[in-house]
């Protein structure tokens, strides 16, 4: 499977971790959400995880972590704190918002990640993949634009600028995968799993919190799904077909995530079909903007 294809499977999961984590959050305790979809995650790693130390050879190479350096720990630690906050942003901005218009507006992350992979890496795209990405982010944009159908008007709206800031965060995050995976040559397995284990460590004092009224209560009572551990199981998949196509070395972040980000499709068509949001007709033309900006990208 080469860059593009695990790029493609990991939008497809990625989508449905985005309509989990509606399911999830609908009228529901933000917290208590985030921290348990998280913990599944890190639970599924420590099985394997024990399972390498009990049956080494059992475990494929594909699985296998390597031992860190207290300042390799660190970079790690880092993107979970970065991941974090994102989220924290991200889970309480989908709580209220359409998953139909949630989904574009995170999809605007490879916008700021094509910024950002100029700039900071020197990335030059194929002129029909830079086309692709121009033609996807316009899409996505126009896609946003029909939500005013729904009531959302995004100016001053204040879980839009919830949604854009935990975006904003998630396309940092999206610099520092490259760096950490093309510059420092991490493998997959090895940051999923500590990534997975600080953001458990890190959301447990808010889930302890709000579980003993720390602070006033703000959310609604938590309510058991099971689509929250399908948050952290979608999850797991795409990060790691994302992480495997970033190690690439002809892989290019800025086109990586653009892919990826075409996981609204998925949300999109969940948004309509299992939530039953309205004025899908409205939103068909950026539906096929989409798709024309990912063929002239894999075409690319």
């Amino acid at each position: 499977m080469d860059w593009i294809a695990a790029s493609l499977v990991a939008a497809a999961f990625l989508g449905l971790y985005e309509l989990a984590t509606k399911h999830g959050v609908q009228g529901n305790a933000v917290v208590p959400v985030v921290f348990f979809g998280t913990l599944t995650a890190a639970g599924i790693w420590a099985g394997l995880l024990a399972c390498g130390a009990l049956l080494p050879a059992a475990l494929p190479e594909g699985l296998r972590v390597d031992p860190l350096s207290w300042r390799e720990h660190g970079l790690i630690l880092l993107k979970s704190v970065i991941v974090a906050v994102s989220w924290l942003f991200t889970f309480v901005a989908v709580k209220h918002l359409p998953v139909s218009l949630a989904g574009p507006v995170r999809a605007t992350g490879p916008f700021w990640t094509f910024l950002g992979a100029l700039a900071v890496f020197g990335e030059r795209p194929h002129p029909w993949q830079a086309v692709g990405v121009l033609v996807t982010l316009g899409s996505f944009w126009l896609l946003s634009w029909a939500g005013r159908s729904e009531g959302v008007r995004f100016a001053g709206n204040r879980w839009v600028a919830y949604l854009l800031v935990g975006t904003l965060l998630g396309s940092v995050s999206g610099l520092y995968d490259k760096y950490l995976f093309g510059t420092l040559q991490f493998r997959a397995p090895t940051v999923q799993a500590w990534f997975h284990f600080y953001l458990a460590v890190l959301f447990l004092p808010l889930y302890l919190g709000w579980r003993n009224a720390w602070w006033p209560p703000a959310e609604a009572k938590f309510h058991w799904r099971w689509s929250i551990p399908g948050i952290g199981a979608a999850l797991l998949v795409a990060d790691y077909l994302y992480f495997w196509a970033l190690r690439d070395a002809d892989a290019l972040v800025s086109v990586v995530t653009a892919i990826r980000r075409t996981s609204v499709l998925v949300s999109f068509a969940g948004g309509l079909l299992w939530f039953g949001e309205r004025y899908g007709w409205r939103k068909a033309l950026a539906v096929a903007g989409i798709l024309l900006g990912l063929s002239l990208i894999i075409l690319g």
